[in-house]
Protein backbone atom coordinates (compact mmCIF):
# COMPACT_ATOMS: atom_id res chain seq x y z
CA UNK A 1 0.00 0.00 0.00
CA UNK A 2 1.13 3.92 -0.95
CA UNK A 3 0.38 6.72 1.46
CA UNK A 4 1.09 9.79 0.08
CA UNK A 5 2.03 13.18 1.77
CA UNK A 6 1.51 16.02 -0.13
CA UNK A 7 3.50 19.46 1.21
CA UNK A 8 5.79 16.93 2.97
CA UNK A 9 8.03 19.86 4.48
CA UNK A 10 5.53 20.70 7.14
CA UNK A 11 7.57 18.08 8.67
CA UNK A 12 6.46 18.50 12.03
CA UNK A 13 2.71 17.77 10.88
CA UNK A 14 4.67 14.90 8.28
CA UNK A 15 6.15 13.39 11.18
CA UNK A 16 2.65 13.19 13.58
CA UNK A 17 0.61 11.85 10.47
CA UNK A 18 3.42 9.19 9.10
CA UNK A 19 4.25 8.21 12.79
CA UNK A 20 0.83 7.80 13.45
CA UNK A 21 0.62 4.78 10.71
CA UNK A 22 4.37 3.66 11.72
CA UNK A 23 2.35 3.03 15.20
CA UNK A 24 -0.33 0.73 12.96
CA UNK A 25 -0.17 -2.74 12.40
CA UNK A 26 -1.94 -2.26 9.30
CA UNK A 27 -0.50 0.40 7.68
CA UNK A 28 3.16 0.48 8.73
CA UNK A 29 4.75 -1.82 5.82
CA UNK A 30 3.20 0.81 3.04
CA UNK A 31 4.79 2.81 1.27
CA UNK A 32 5.51 6.43 2.52
CA UNK A 33 5.78 8.92 -0.52
CA UNK A 34 6.79 12.18 0.74
CA UNK A 35 6.30 14.79 -2.01
CA UNK A 36 7.05 18.66 -2.05
CA UNK A 37 8.51 21.43 -4.02
CA UNK A 38 11.26 23.29 -1.69
CA UNK A 39 14.32 20.53 -0.95
CA UNK A 40 15.38 21.25 2.42
CA UNK A 41 12.71 21.21 4.04
CA UNK A 42 11.98 17.78 2.11
CA UNK A 43 15.56 16.37 3.32
CA UNK A 44 14.89 17.28 6.86
CA UNK A 45 11.23 15.26 6.83
CA UNK A 46 12.80 12.26 5.27
CA UNK A 47 15.64 12.36 7.73
CA UNK A 48 13.28 12.85 10.89
CA UNK A 49 11.15 10.00 9.41
CA UNK A 50 13.63 7.79 8.61
CA UNK A 51 14.86 7.83 12.19
CA UNK A 52 11.31 7.53 13.65
CA UNK A 53 11.02 4.18 10.99
CA UNK A 54 14.04 2.73 12.90
CA UNK A 55 13.10 3.70 16.06
CA UNK A 56 9.49 2.03 15.73
CA UNK A 57 11.07 -1.65 13.74
CA UNK A 58 12.24 -0.65 10.43
CA UNK A 59 8.69 -1.37 8.83
CA UNK A 60 7.63 -0.02 5.18
CA UNK A 61 9.56 2.39 2.89
CA UNK A 62 10.34 6.05 2.27
CA UNK A 63 10.38 7.73 -0.82
CA UNK A 64 10.41 11.59 -1.51
CA UNK A 65 9.75 13.05 -4.70
CA UNK A 66 10.85 16.67 -5.07
CA UNK A 67 9.01 19.30 -7.55
CA UNK A 68 6.51 19.57 -9.81
CA UNK A 69 8.17 17.21 -12.38
CA UNK A 70 7.73 14.65 -9.82
CA UNK A 71 4.55 15.19 -8.98
CA UNK A 72 2.49 12.22 -10.85
CA UNK A 73 5.11 9.59 -9.57
CA UNK A 74 4.76 10.62 -6.00
CA UNK A 75 0.69 10.23 -6.41
CA UNK A 76 0.77 7.28 -8.57
CA UNK A 77 -0.74 4.05 -7.51
CA UNK A 78 -1.21 5.48 -3.93
CA UNK A 79 -4.58 4.40 -1.75
CA UNK A 80 -4.67 7.61 0.34
CA UNK A 81 -3.40 11.14 -0.04
CA UNK A 82 -2.71 13.89 2.71
CA UNK A 83 -2.66 17.28 1.93
CA UNK A 84 -0.80 19.73 3.56
CA UNK A 85 0.30 22.11 1.73
CA UNK A 86 0.39 25.93 2.12
CA UNK A 87 0.95 28.02 -0.97
CA UNK A 88 2.90 31.17 -0.75
CA UNK A 89 4.26 30.01 2.97
CA UNK A 90 4.33 32.73 5.41
CA UNK A 91 6.83 35.04 3.18
CA UNK A 92 5.59 36.27 1.15
CA UNK A 93 1.97 35.29 1.27
CA UNK A 94 0.80 35.60 4.83
CA UNK A 95 2.62 38.82 5.68
CA UNK A 96 0.52 39.74 2.19
CA UNK A 97 -2.57 38.85 3.69
CA UNK A 98 -2.15 40.67 7.08
CA UNK A 99 0.02 43.94 6.04
CA UNK A 100 -2.13 45.33 2.99
CA UNK A 101 -5.49 45.04 5.31
CA UNK A 102 -4.13 46.85 7.90
CA UNK A 103 -3.17 49.57 5.21
CA UNK A 104 -6.68 49.80 5.09
CA UNK A 105 -7.93 49.56 8.75
CA UNK A 106 -8.47 45.90 8.25
CA UNK A 107 -7.18 43.76 11.54
CA UNK A 108 -7.44 39.67 11.55
CA UNK A 109 -6.18 37.23 14.12
CA UNK A 110 -5.47 34.37 12.11
CA UNK A 111 -7.09 35.06 8.43
CA UNK A 112 -6.68 31.05 7.13
CA UNK A 113 -10.34 30.21 7.30
CA UNK A 114 -12.34 33.34 6.49
CA UNK A 115 -11.84 36.96 6.14
CA UNK A 116 -9.89 38.74 3.57
CA UNK A 117 -6.93 36.65 4.67
CA UNK A 118 -8.56 33.25 4.25
CA UNK A 119 -10.10 34.53 0.52
CA UNK A 120 -6.64 34.70 -0.93
CA UNK A 121 -5.45 32.01 0.54
CA UNK A 122 -8.18 30.10 -1.09
CA UNK A 123 -7.59 31.62 -4.32
CA UNK A 124 -3.86 30.84 -4.26
CA UNK A 125 -4.73 27.33 -3.18
CA UNK A 126 -7.01 25.91 -5.28
CA UNK A 127 -5.40 26.06 -8.47
CA UNK A 128 -2.77 23.63 -6.89
CA UNK A 129 -5.38 21.20 -5.64
CA UNK A 130 -6.83 21.18 -8.58
CA UNK A 131 -3.76 20.51 -10.79
CA UNK A 132 -3.34 17.46 -7.69
CA UNK A 133 -6.55 16.48 -8.67
CA UNK A 134 -5.93 16.29 -12.30
CA UNK A 135 -3.15 14.10 -11.45
CA UNK A 136 -4.80 11.79 -8.98
CA UNK A 137 -7.63 11.07 -11.74
CA UNK A 138 -5.08 10.05 -13.96
CA UNK A 139 -2.60 8.05 -11.47
CA UNK A 140 -4.46 6.95 -8.36
CA UNK A 141 -8.12 7.49 -9.17
CA UNK A 142 -9.11 5.54 -6.47
CA UNK A 143 -6.94 6.81 -3.63
CA UNK A 144 -9.17 8.86 -0.87
CA UNK A 145 -7.60 12.49 -0.47
CA UNK A 146 -7.38 13.59 3.50
CA UNK A 147 -7.36 17.49 3.43
CA UNK A 148 -5.41 18.84 6.33
CA UNK A 149 -5.02 22.47 4.57
CA UNK A 150 -6.95 25.83 5.36
CA UNK A 151 -9.16 27.04 4.21
CA UNK A 152 -10.72 23.74 4.85
CA UNK A 153 -14.42 24.66 3.93
CA UNK A 154 -13.43 26.26 0.65
CA UNK A 155 -10.28 24.24 -0.35
CA UNK A 156 -12.88 20.73 0.32
CA UNK A 157 -15.73 21.99 -1.26
CA UNK A 158 -14.11 22.86 -4.37
CA UNK A 159 -12.57 19.77 -4.26
CA UNK A 160 -16.22 17.59 -3.95
CA UNK A 161 -17.78 19.92 -6.50
CA UNK A 162 -15.61 20.56 -8.93
CA UNK A 163 -13.18 17.18 -9.44
CA UNK A 164 -13.58 13.26 -9.01
CA UNK A 165 -11.50 13.23 -6.41
CA UNK A 166 -12.64 10.92 -3.54
CA UNK A 167 -12.57 13.79 -0.49
CA UNK A 168 -12.85 14.23 3.26
CA UNK A 169 -11.50 17.71 5.09
CA UNK A 170 -10.01 16.90 8.45
CA UNK A 171 -9.64 19.43 11.30
CA UNK A 172 -8.24 19.08 14.89
CA UNK A 173 -10.64 21.21 16.76
CA UNK A 174 -13.37 18.98 16.75
CA UNK A 175 -11.28 15.49 19.14
CA UNK A 176 -10.59 18.65 21.42
CA UNK A 177 -13.87 20.67 21.84
CA UNK A 178 -16.11 19.04 24.55
CA UNK A 179 -12.12 17.97 26.34
CA UNK A 180 -11.41 21.86 26.57
CA UNK A 181 -14.37 23.18 27.77
CA UNK A 182 -15.53 20.70 30.36
CA UNK A 183 -11.64 21.47 31.29
CA UNK A 184 -12.23 25.20 31.44
CA UNK A 185 -15.46 25.03 33.73
CA UNK A 186 -14.30 22.84 36.36
CA UNK A 187 -15.92 19.53 34.99
CA UNK A 188 -12.82 17.29 34.42
CA UNK A 189 -14.86 14.47 36.37
CA UNK A 190 -17.73 14.48 33.47
CA UNK A 191 -14.61 13.28 30.53
CA UNK A 192 -15.00 10.21 31.36
CA UNK A 193 -18.03 8.04 29.37
CA UNK A 194 -19.43 11.63 27.98
CA UNK A 195 -21.46 11.69 24.88
CA UNK A 196 -21.51 14.45 22.33
CA UNK A 197 -22.96 15.87 18.94
CA UNK A 198 -21.13 18.58 16.71
CA UNK A 199 -22.00 19.67 13.90
CA UNK A 200 -21.59 23.21 11.35
CA UNK A 201 -18.95 23.97 9.68
CA UNK A 202 -15.19 24.12 10.00
CA UNK A 203 -13.87 25.73 12.72
CA UNK A 204 -17.65 26.96 13.62
CA UNK A 205 -19.43 23.72 14.24
CA UNK A 206 -21.72 23.57 17.77
CA UNK A 207 -21.48 21.77 20.03
CA UNK A 208 -25.19 20.54 19.99
CA UNK A 209 -25.38 18.42 23.20
CA UNK A 210 -23.07 17.73 26.01
CA UNK A 211 -23.93 14.66 28.30
CA UNK A 212 -22.41 12.69 31.15
CA UNK A 213 -22.04 9.39 31.12
CA UNK A 214 -25.49 8.48 32.33
CA UNK A 215 -27.15 10.80 29.40
CA UNK A 216 -28.23 14.12 31.95
CA UNK A 217 -27.63 17.53 30.28
CA UNK A 218 -24.26 19.35 30.96
CA UNK A 219 -25.29 22.50 29.47
CA UNK A 220 -27.01 24.08 32.23
CA UNK A 221 -24.06 23.19 34.64
CA UNK A 222 -22.11 24.74 32.36
CA UNK A 223 -23.81 28.12 31.70
CA UNK A 224 -24.50 28.38 35.13
CA UNK A 225 -20.27 28.61 35.67
CA UNK A 226 -19.79 30.85 32.38
CA UNK A 227 -20.01 34.28 34.27
CA UNK A 228 -17.46 33.82 36.54
CA UNK A 229 -14.68 32.59 33.52
CA UNK A 230 -15.21 35.84 31.79
CA UNK A 231 -14.55 37.96 34.50
CA UNK A 232 -11.42 36.15 34.63
CA UNK A 233 -8.86 38.87 33.41
CA UNK A 234 -6.71 36.61 31.71
CA UNK A 235 -8.69 33.86 30.40
CA UNK A 236 -8.40 33.39 26.57
CA UNK A 237 -11.18 31.86 25.51
CA UNK A 238 -14.08 34.42 25.92
CA UNK A 239 -15.13 34.62 22.35
CA UNK A 240 -16.30 31.05 22.58
CA UNK A 241 -18.18 31.74 26.09
CA UNK A 242 -19.54 34.96 24.49
CA UNK A 243 -21.19 32.91 22.20
CA UNK A 244 -22.37 30.41 24.66
CA UNK A 245 -23.76 33.35 26.78
CA UNK A 246 -25.28 35.15 23.58
CA UNK A 247 -26.32 32.07 21.19
CA UNK A 248 -26.48 29.10 23.80
CA UNK A 249 -23.67 27.04 22.35
CA UNK A 250 -19.83 26.26 22.68
CA UNK A 251 -18.12 26.25 19.19
CA UNK A 252 -15.21 23.95 18.14
CA UNK A 253 -12.52 26.31 16.97
CA UNK A 254 -10.36 28.95 19.50
CA UNK A 255 -12.03 32.15 20.68
CA UNK A 256 -8.32 33.67 18.33
CA UNK A 257 -9.85 32.01 15.33
CA UNK A 258 -13.87 32.79 16.36
CA UNK A 259 -13.03 36.85 17.01
CA UNK A 260 -12.97 37.43 13.13
CA UNK A 261 -15.35 35.24 11.69
CA UNK A 262 -18.17 37.88 12.51
CA UNK A 263 -18.07 41.34 13.25
CA UNK A 264 -18.71 41.87 16.93
CA UNK A 265 -15.23 41.60 18.27
CA UNK A 266 -12.50 43.49 15.97
CA UNK A 267 -14.27 46.65 15.17
CA UNK A 268 -12.00 50.13 14.97
CA UNK A 269 -15.10 51.97 16.29
CA UNK A 270 -14.86 49.86 19.88
CA UNK A 271 -10.64 49.73 20.43
CA UNK A 272 -11.87 48.15 24.12
CA UNK A 273 -12.86 45.37 22.97
CA UNK A 274 -9.79 43.88 21.86
CA UNK A 275 -8.60 43.69 25.65
CA UNK A 276 -12.12 42.96 26.96
CA UNK A 277 -12.07 39.35 24.94
CA UNK A 278 -8.92 39.05 25.10
CA UNK A 279 -8.12 38.99 20.84
CA UNK A 280 -4.82 38.65 19.79
CA UNK A 281 -3.85 40.73 16.73
CA UNK A 282 -1.88 39.66 14.37
CA UNK A 283 -1.46 36.18 16.26
CA UNK A 284 -0.64 33.92 12.88
CA UNK A 285 2.12 35.94 11.88
CA UNK A 286 3.83 35.89 15.53
CA UNK A 287 3.38 32.13 15.52
CA UNK A 288 4.40 31.39 12.27
CA UNK A 289 8.09 33.51 13.15
CA UNK A 290 7.72 31.35 16.19
CA UNK A 291 7.22 27.79 14.55
CA UNK A 292 10.32 28.68 12.24
CA UNK A 293 12.09 29.43 14.89
CA UNK A 294 11.38 26.33 17.17
CA UNK A 295 11.82 23.90 14.67
CA UNK A 296 14.95 25.03 13.42
CA UNK A 297 16.18 24.76 16.94
CA UNK A 298 14.06 21.28 17.52
CA UNK A 299 15.76 19.98 14.16
CA UNK A 300 19.80 20.77 15.28
CA UNK A 301 18.63 19.11 18.59
CA UNK A 302 16.69 15.92 16.98
CA UNK A 303 20.18 15.31 14.41
CA UNK A 304 22.33 15.73 17.74
CA UNK A 305 19.84 13.38 19.90
CA UNK A 306 18.30 11.37 17.98
CA UNK A 307 14.33 10.23 17.29
CA UNK A 308 13.49 8.67 20.83
CA UNK A 309 9.87 7.41 19.72
CA UNK A 310 6.69 8.50 18.90
CA UNK A 311 2.98 7.64 20.47
CA UNK A 312 0.03 7.98 18.40
CA UNK A 313 -1.23 11.44 18.11
CA UNK A 314 -5.09 12.62 18.31
CA UNK A 315 -5.00 13.42 14.54
CA UNK A 316 -7.88 11.76 12.53
CA UNK A 317 -5.58 10.16 9.49
CA UNK A 318 -4.11 7.10 10.63
CA UNK A 319 -7.44 6.42 12.12
CA UNK A 320 -9.30 6.90 9.14
CA UNK A 321 -7.20 4.78 6.78
CA UNK A 322 -6.70 2.02 9.25
CA UNK A 323 -10.63 1.41 9.42
CA UNK A 324 -10.70 1.50 5.52
CA UNK A 325 -8.27 -1.29 5.69
CA UNK A 326 -9.24 -3.66 8.37
CA UNK A 327 -12.95 -2.51 7.56
CA UNK A 328 -12.79 -1.78 10.98
CA UNK A 329 -15.83 0.60 12.35
CA UNK A 330 -14.59 4.36 13.52
CA UNK A 331 -16.11 7.63 13.78
CA UNK A 332 -15.00 11.03 13.08
CA UNK A 333 -15.77 14.51 12.64
CA UNK A 334 -15.46 14.81 8.82
CA UNK A 335 -15.49 18.33 6.18
CA UNK A 336 -18.01 17.07 3.41
CA UNK A 337 -21.09 18.74 1.05
CA UNK A 338 -24.52 19.13 2.48
CA UNK A 339 -25.25 16.77 -0.21
CA UNK A 340 -29.04 15.61 0.64
CA UNK A 341 -29.21 18.01 3.26
CA UNK A 342 -27.12 16.50 6.38
CA UNK A 343 -27.74 19.63 8.18
CA UNK A 344 -31.47 20.07 6.81
CA UNK A 345 -31.22 24.08 7.06
CA UNK A 346 -28.15 24.88 5.53
CA UNK A 347 -27.70 24.94 1.57
CA UNK A 348 -26.91 21.96 -0.26
CA UNK A 349 -23.85 23.15 -1.71
CA UNK A 350 -21.97 24.50 1.58
CA UNK A 351 -19.29 22.57 2.87
CA UNK A 352 -20.38 21.19 6.26
CA UNK A 353 -18.49 19.44 9.06
CA UNK A 354 -20.75 16.56 10.43
CA UNK A 355 -20.02 13.07 12.05
CA UNK A 356 -19.41 10.24 9.64
CA UNK A 357 -18.74 6.51 10.08
CA UNK A 358 -16.05 4.70 8.22
CA UNK A 359 -15.53 1.35 7.43
CA UNK A 360 -14.13 -0.63 4.85
CA UNK A 361 -16.06 1.57 2.13
CA UNK A 362 -15.05 4.71 3.12
CA UNK A 363 -16.45 7.60 4.42
CA UNK A 364 -19.94 8.29 5.41
CA UNK A 365 -21.61 11.34 6.38
CA UNK A 366 -24.19 11.07 9.00
CA UNK A 367 -27.74 13.12 8.76
CA UNK A 368 -27.73 15.50 11.64
CA UNK A 369 -31.09 17.39 10.83
CA UNK A 370 -31.83 21.27 11.40
CA UNK A 371 -29.34 23.36 13.67
CA UNK A 372 -30.64 25.85 16.26
CA UNK A 373 -31.60 28.53 14.00
CA UNK A 374 -29.29 30.93 15.47
CA UNK A 375 -26.41 28.45 15.10
CA UNK A 376 -27.31 28.03 11.31
CA UNK A 377 -27.76 32.12 11.03
CA UNK A 378 -24.09 32.15 12.27
CA UNK A 379 -22.67 29.37 9.75
CA UNK A 380 -24.71 31.06 6.91
CA UNK A 381 -22.94 34.54 7.51
CA UNK A 382 -19.82 32.09 6.20
CA UNK A 383 -20.84 29.62 3.98
CA UNK A 384 -22.00 33.09 1.53
CA UNK A 385 -17.91 34.14 1.59
CA UNK A 386 -17.19 30.21 1.22
CA UNK A 387 -19.31 29.52 -1.60
CA UNK A 388 -18.28 32.87 -3.19
CA UNK A 389 -14.86 32.29 -3.00
CA UNK A 390 -14.91 28.87 -4.92
CA UNK A 391 -17.11 30.16 -7.38
CA UNK A 392 -14.38 32.95 -8.16
CA UNK A 393 -11.67 30.41 -8.43
CA UNK A 394 -13.81 27.90 -10.57
CA UNK A 395 -14.88 31.24 -13.23
CA UNK A 396 -12.08 33.38 -12.69
CA UNK A 397 -14.10 36.18 -12.26
CA UNK A 398 -13.04 39.08 -10.25
CA UNK A 399 -16.28 40.48 -9.13
CA UNK A 400 -16.95 36.98 -7.25
CA UNK A 401 -13.88 37.67 -5.43
CA UNK A 402 -15.35 41.69 -5.00
CA UNK A 403 -18.12 40.03 -3.77
CA UNK A 404 -16.82 36.96 -0.99
CA UNK A 405 -15.15 40.60 0.26
CA UNK A 406 -17.81 42.45 0.65
CA UNK A 407 -20.29 40.37 2.32
CA UNK A 408 -17.60 38.75 4.79
CA UNK A 409 -18.58 39.79 7.86
CA UNK A 410 -15.61 41.43 9.75
CA UNK A 411 -14.49 43.19 6.84
CA UNK A 412 -18.42 44.57 5.72
CA UNK A 413 -18.31 46.48 9.19
CA UNK A 414 -15.44 47.64 8.49
CA UNK A 415 -14.92 49.08 5.00
CA UNK A 416 -17.11 50.37 2.47
CA UNK A 417 -17.81 49.21 -0.48
CA UNK A 418 -15.56 51.34 -2.80
CA UNK A 419 -11.93 50.42 -0.45
CA UNK A 420 -13.37 46.75 -0.36
CA UNK A 421 -12.37 46.51 -4.19
CA UNK A 422 -9.13 48.81 -4.12
CA UNK A 423 -8.18 46.46 -0.87
CA UNK A 424 -9.11 43.56 -3.31
CA UNK A 425 -7.03 44.86 -5.75
CA UNK A 426 -4.04 45.89 -4.27
CA UNK A 427 -3.95 42.39 -2.78
CA UNK A 428 -4.02 40.58 -6.06
CA UNK A 429 -1.24 43.03 -7.76
CA UNK A 430 1.05 42.01 -4.71
CA UNK A 431 0.17 38.11 -4.88
CA UNK A 432 1.54 38.01 -8.52
CA UNK A 433 2.15 34.98 -10.06
CA UNK A 434 0.55 32.97 -7.13
CA UNK A 435 -3.10 34.70 -8.58
CA UNK A 436 -2.51 34.41 -12.41
CA UNK A 437 -6.09 34.11 -12.74
CA UNK A 438 -6.99 37.67 -11.69
CA UNK A 439 -4.26 39.96 -13.26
Amino acid sequence: MKITFMGAGSTVFARNVIGDCMCSEALRDSVFALYDIDGTRLEESRTILEAMRSVLGGFGKIECYLGVEKRKDALRGASFVVNAIQVGGYDPATIIDFEIPKKYGLRQTIADTLGIGGIMRALRTIPVMEDFARDMEEVCPDALLLNYTNPMAMLTGYMLRYTCVRTVGLCHSVQVCSKDLLTEVGLEDKLEGRKELIAGINHMAWLLEIRDRDGRDLYPEIKARVDKKMAEPDFKDKVRFDYIRNFGYYVTESSEHNAEYNGFYIKSRYPGLIDRYNIPLDEYPRRCIEQIDSWKKEYAELLKTGVKTHERSREYASHIMESIVTDSPYQIGGNVLNTDHLITNLPAEACVEVPCLVNGYGVHPCHVGPLPVQCAAMNMLDIGVQLLTVEAAHTHKLEHVYQAAMLDPHTGSELDIDTIKKMVDELIAAHGDYLPEFH
